[in-house]
């Protein structure tokens, strides 16, 4: 039995949640007047995103899409019939570029022929993929061998990578959105506030006036969002990214109604901001415990990740685990060399400066 708060809100690990069940896969539920939360099914152990439909005067704005699948345009169809009882989408927003949530984009555009809305870091990382019908080229086999993982296993992690879901509908147009850009929906106002970290521009959408939050993935409940260092750009620091993200949305009040991508919306902004940011200093810690002697990133990702399903998991937590340690060598507290070929992590030596500059090879 949940324990409930005197409004009949379940309370659990620190959050309010008003909804104590989230609608059955492909069904919708009026949040607030003229917000819809549609739970859109995924083919993942994560069985779902949830997209967002905003009323307004004339038709609906559609936030997020779902992947580029049959089962997403299926679902589509029975949501625009029903629900959007035979009114068009006037526009699409779309948080961030993951497939989950840009995946159609195009899609719902060209069939209303209307815009698509996102940032433009966002537009531009949608059209960075690694080509499916071609083998791992030279740059993704040297990063994976950098952090320890042999040729034969990154052609493993290639293979998910190249996966047909993970590829959106191609997107030729958008309008951008940028920090502080507004959005005028059935007569409500939604701000852009902007986060980094799990994607370079994420955009989330603010009406202050009716205290609500769609954050996309930029903060979710229970779960936190992946901030991965890819090989796209092996050296990047997301994490610094992410923290800085945290600090910028505590600008927010703590009473808004968050409605996440993942899970069930939910009150207590702040509190769930504490948490993750609790949760990365935790990793580093433990990063930093086991890095006495010399270690790869695949050997400290089954210390931070020590329980892992599958090939996608293993993407994921590599990426994580990147993360953590080039934030550790940016700001001086590890060293990174390079042995037989491959990165290896140890605590720096006391007293030594950070990894400011850059080699050029």
């Amino acid at each position: 039995m949940a324990d409930l708060d005197h409004n009949g809100h379940e309370l659990r690990a620190g959050l309010r949640y008003p909804w104590v069940q989230a609608p059955e896969s492909g069904q919708v539920r009026e949040v607030a007047p003229g917000v819809w939360w549609l739970r859109m099914p995924l083919p993942f152990r994560l069985d779902h995103i949830n997209l967002y439909l905003l009323r307004d005067t004339h038709g609906w704005v559609v936030v997020d899409t779902g992947m580029n699948t049959e089962q997403t345009r299926e679902v589509w169809g029975r949501v625009l019939d029903e629900v959007c009882a035979g009114l068009p989408v006037l526009a699409v927003v779309c948080t961030h570029f993951h497939s989950d949530h840009a995946g159609v984009g195009a899609w719902l555009s060209e069939r209303f022929q209307c815009p698509v809305y996102m940032t433009a870091s966002e537009f531009q990382a949608l059209h960075v993929r690694f080509p499916a019908d071609q083998p791992p080229g030279w740059d993704f086999l040297d990063f994976y061998r950098k952090a320890g993982v042999s040729d034969e296993h990154s052609a493993e992690l290639f293979t998910v990578m190249s996966n047909a879901h993970f590829l959106p509908v191609p997107l030729n147009h958008f309008r951008r959105l940028r920090e502080g850009s507004c959005l005028e929906i059935g007569g409500r106002t939604w701000q852009v506030v902007t986060g980094k970290g799990h994607s370079p521009e994420h955009a989330c959408l603010y009406a202050a006036e009716d205290g609500l939050l769609i954050s996309g993935d930029q903060v979710l409940p229970r779960i936190t969002s992946t901030v991965g260092v890819h090989a796209t750009e092996p050296l990047a620091n997301p994490l610094l990214d992410w923290l800085d993200s945290i600090t910028h949305l505590r600008s927010l009040p703590d009473t808004v109604l968050v409605l996440p991508a993942h899970e069930r919306p939910f009150f207590n902004l702040h509190h769930r901001l504490d948490q993750l940011d609790a949760h990365h200093q935790g990793q580093l810690v433990l990063m930093l415990a086991n890095c006495d002697e010399p270690r790869t990133a695949l050997e400290l990702m089954s210390v931070l990740f020590p329980r892992l399903s599958g090939r996608f998991d293993e993407l994921m937590a590599l990426g994580e685990t990147l993360a953590h340690a080039n934030y550790l060598v940016a700001n001086g507290s590890l060293e990174r060399d390079v042995d037989r070929g491959r990165y290896r992590y140890r605590c720096a030596v006391k007293g030594a400066c950070p990894a400011t500059s850059l080699k050029v090879f």
